[in-house]
């Protein structure tokens, strides 16, 4: 692999903390900005639609502008609001941090994977691609466990002055390492991406998207504060539990990829209604350390292992229903994913704020993988009742 895409990989491990990294610190904001933990928990949806509304609207705005230009004028952007994060006295402020830096991460992997692709030979694309995201992985399973640690010794605000020194990593090996000759894709118009949001198969997918992997973030968005009011767990160990659910995550993704390769429509009604019932199952452990444990890996290898399926089932359809705007139906995609973690984040605010209390979240979030379910059941039934008309053209 060229040198390049380490720095697409640095870039992407940075953000991949900022964006989870909150998860371990909600108790530490709460406790420092005197809120409370519902309001913490829309600092998670807060960034996550800045993803969901910069990504496709801030693409499709600088398409014109040149790849390296506008990669470097996204890591000032990522340092910028990490910066006043940092720098944040109150919670007003901190939400408009959020929002700054989220609209620098939608955009960056919009165009990543793209330049990610054109760095190398057209037969490595995959892995190049691949070795960009990996940084995504990564973050999971070491920037964030570190991060909160960070946050928990020396506050929250030193693990973004942390992460905003990322950034500057970043920013450093992209003006490094990536070349000034990086061809420019097309442009998807905003105009493109409203006719994507017309095929209503493609609907139907991103609400699974979005209640699939949002179902989950019902729940983990208030992990830490799970598992220290409800289990028992000392703050300390809050972040060692975070390495275990990271790696939970990395092999899930890859374990996904593998099982949706053949069917991913019917892989992934395996996937949700396997997270379906760990979620429901977590309502019972969380009260005892070592079940907790036992659930929380299954739960961390289910939550992202629908990914891979998800990202190719959009794609076949797209080919399908939209053939001239595969692209954008994936970046749309992941800003369902986005959507999932704001509408997952604002409705387990909602539950730990009602008489049902935090320790209800994970069989709330376990109804929202069930509909993800449902509709993923409807739009296989869909694929079968198009497939002999198919045949016969």
């Amino acid at each position: 692999m060229p040198l390049a895409i380490f720095a697409l990989t640095i870039a992407a491990y940075a953000i991949g903390t900022t964006e989870f990294v909150i998860v371990g610190l909600l108790p530490t904001v709460a406790t420092d900005l005197h809120i409370t933990l519902s309001l913490a928990g829309l600092i998670v949806s807060v960034y996550a639609l800045g993803v969901t509304f910069g990504a496709p609207i801030l693409t499709a705005l600088t398409g014109k502008i040149e790849r390296k230009p506008l990669l470097l004028g996204l890591m000032t952007l990522f340092v910028i609001g990490n910066t006043i994060a940092a720098l944040s006295p109150s919670y007003e402020m901190l939400l408009v941090a959020r929002v700054i830096a989220a609209f620098a991460h939608g955009v960056f992997f919009s165009v990543g994977a793209t330049i990610a692709a054109d760095l190398v030979p057209e037969n490595r694309r995959a892995s190049a691609i691949a070795m960009m995201f990996m940084g995504l992985t990564v973050a999971i399973v070491t920037g964030v466990p570190i991060g909160t640690y960070i946050g928990q010794i020396y506050g929250w605000r030193a693990t973004f002055w942390a992460v905003a020194a990322l950034g500057v990593i970043a920013f450093v090996a992209i003006a490094a390492l990536l070349p000034n000759t990086l061809k420019k894709a097309p442009p998807a118009s905003i105009l493109d991406q409203l006719r994507v949001l017309g095929s209503g198969r493609l609907l139907i997918v991103f609400a699974m998207t979005a209640l699939g992997y949002g179902g989950t973030f019902v729940a983990f968005t208030f992990l830490a504060p799970i598992l220290q009011d409800v289990t028992g767990f000392s703050q300390s160990s809050v972040s060692l539990i975070l390495v275990l659910y990271g790696i939970a995550i990395a092999a899930g993704n890859i374990g996904g990829g593998k099982i949706a390769n053949r069917n991913p429509a019917k892989a992934l009604v395996g996937l949700f209604l396997a997270q379906a019932i760990v979620l429901l199952v977590f309502s019972f452990t969380a009260v005892s350390p070592v079940p907790t444990l036992i659930t929380l890996a299954a739960l961390g290898f289910l939550s992202f292992a629908n990914v891979p399926g998800l990202q190719l089932y959009v794609v076949q359809l797209a080919k399908e229903h939209r053939p001239g705007a595969v692209d954008v139906a994936s970046a749309l995609n992941i800003a369902a994913f986005n959507l999932g973690i704001a509408i997952g984040a604002w409705l387990g605010g909602l539950v730990v704020e009602s008489p049902l209390g935090l320790a209800s979240t994970p069989w709330i979030g376990a109804i929202l993988v069930a509909v993800a379910l449902l509709l993923t059941i409807w739009s296989g039934a869909l694929d079968r009742r198009a497939a002999p008309s198919l045949r016969v053209a």
